[in-house]
C-alpha cells in the first residue's frame, strides 16, 4: 500500500473510532428503583436540553443494588438512582458508588440531604409526618411523634408494617436522637396505642383514618396528595410533628429519594453532568412535582398542590444517619413487638 493511501486509510479508520467514543459518551445509562413514569419525563427533557440520551432500567432497589455488585467493573450503569438514604447508604457502604467532587452539588444540596462523604446526593425529599381524621381529632391535640406513645392514644393509632423502609429509617433517626432504650421506650409504646394490626402501605393506613378505624397515623407525604386528588372529600389532614422543639434535631422526620455515581461508570463526567442537571432548578420541579414530593434544592418553590399543607421545620440530622442505624431499628422495632 501506497504511503498516502496508508494515511489516507489510518486516518479515516483514527476518526471513526473518535466518532464511536464520542457517540458511547453521549448516553448515560441509569439504574433507577423510580418507576419509569416518574423519571422518564425527567431524562427526556435533559436528552432534549443537552442531546445526551439517558438509557435507564428500573427494578426495586434490592435487585439493582444485587445487579451493580455482580457485574463489578462490568457494568454499564453510570448513575445509580434509588428511594430513602438507607438505599444509597447501602450502595456506598458496599463500595457500589465513587464520591463527587461538585461544587455545583454542594451548592444545591444541603448538608443535612446528601452523604457527608459526597458519595450520593438527594434529589427530592419526602416528609414522614402525621395524618389525622379531622373531624375525630383537633391539631392542638397533636405535638409530636414521640407523643403518640402516650396513653390518650390507646387504641387510636394506626401504622404502616414495619417491614417497609420508611418507618425503619424514622426508628434509625429516633435512636440517634434519643438512643435505644428510650426509642424502644417510644415504639413499644406505639404498638401498645394500635387500633388494628399494622397495615402494608401508607394509602390503607390512612384510608382506615379516615373510615373511623383509628384516628391518626404516620405516612409520607406524597402518599397523602396522591390520596386527596383521588378522595378529596376524605376527612384527613396533615400535621407537622415537633416543631415546636429547641434541641438541634427538633423537626419533622425527612428521607430522600436521591443518587450517586456508579464506581465503575465508562462515563464519569457525563454522569456526573446528569446528576447536577437535576438538582438544578429547571430539573428539580420536574423531579418532585411529579412525585407530589418537596425539592431538595431550597431555591427551588413546591408543586402549588404541596404548598397547600403548609410550611415546616426538617429534622436536621444527616439522613445518613437513616442508613448507618438501619439495623439497629430493626432489631429494635422486632423487640417492641413492632410487625
Amino acid at each position: 500500500m501506497k504511503r498516502g493511501k496508508f494515511l489516507r486509510w489510518w486516518l479515516s479508520g483514527a476518526l471513526l473510532g473518535v466518532a464511536s467514543l464520542a457517540a458511547q459518551a453521549a448516553e448515560v445509562v441509569v439504574y433507577s428503583a423510580r418507576n419509569e413514569q416518574l423519571i422518564k419525563p425527567l431524562f427526556d427533557a435533559y436528552t432534549k436540553q443537552t442531546g445526551v440520551r439517558v438509557k435507564f432500567i428500573t427494578d426495586k432497589e434490592g435487585p439493582l443494588l444485587a445487579r451493580l455488585k455482580a457485574e463489578g467493573r462490568n457494568t454499564p450503569a453510570d448513575l445509580f438512582l434509588t428511594v430513602d438514604a438507607g438505599n444509597l447508604w447501602q450502595a456506598a457502604q458496599e463500595g457500589l458508588l465513587k464520591p463527587v467532587d461538585s461544587k455545583t452539588l454542594q451548592a444545591n444540596i444541603p448538608a443535612h440531604l446528601h452523604d457527608p462523604g459526597n458519595v450520593w446526593f438527594g434529589l427530592s425529599v419526602r416528609a414522614r409526618t402525621v395524618v389525622y381524621n379531622h373531624n375525630k381529632v383537633k391539631a392542638g391535640e397533636l405535638s409530636t411523634y414521640e407523643d403518640l406513645a402516650g396513653p390518650k392514644w390507646k387504641g387510636r393509632l394506626c401504622l404502616r408494617t414495619s417491614q417497609k423502609v420508611y418507618n425503619q429509617s424514622l426508628v434509625a433517626m429516633m435512636i440517634w436522637e434519643h438512643g435505644e432504650a428510650k426509642t424502644e421506650q417510644i415504639v413499644r409504646g406505639w404498638v401498645a396505642n394500635l387500633a388494628t394490626a399494622p397495615f402494608p402501605d401508607d394509602n390503607r393506613a390512612m384510608e382506615a383514618v379516615a373510615a373511623g378505624e383509628c384516628d391518626v397515623t404516620l405516612v409520607n407525604t406524597y402518599y397523602f396528595g396522591r390520596l386527596m386528588e383521588k378522595k378529596p372529600n376524605l376527612p384527613l389532614s396533615i400535621f407537622w410533628p415537633n416543631q415546636n422543639l429547641k434541641n438541634k434535631s427538633a423537626g419533622v422526620h425527612v428521607n430522600v429519594s436521591g443518587a450517586g455515581v456508579a464506581k465503575y461508570t465508562k462515563h464519569e463526567r457525563e454522569a456526573i453532568r446528569l446528576l447536577e442537571w437535576l438538582s438544578s432548578p429547571t430539573a428539580q420541579n420536574l423531579f418532585a412535582d411529579v412525585n407530589l414530593e418537596y425539592p431538595a434544592n431550597p431555591a427551588v418553590k413546591p408543586d402549588a398542590r404541596v404548598a397547600t399543607w403548609g410550611n415546616f421545620k426538617h429534622n436536621l440530622i444527616n439522613v445518613a444517619e437513616a442508613g448507618k442505624l438501619q439495623t439497629r431499628a430493626v432489631m429494635l422495632m422486632d423487640r417492641a413487638g413492632y410487625k
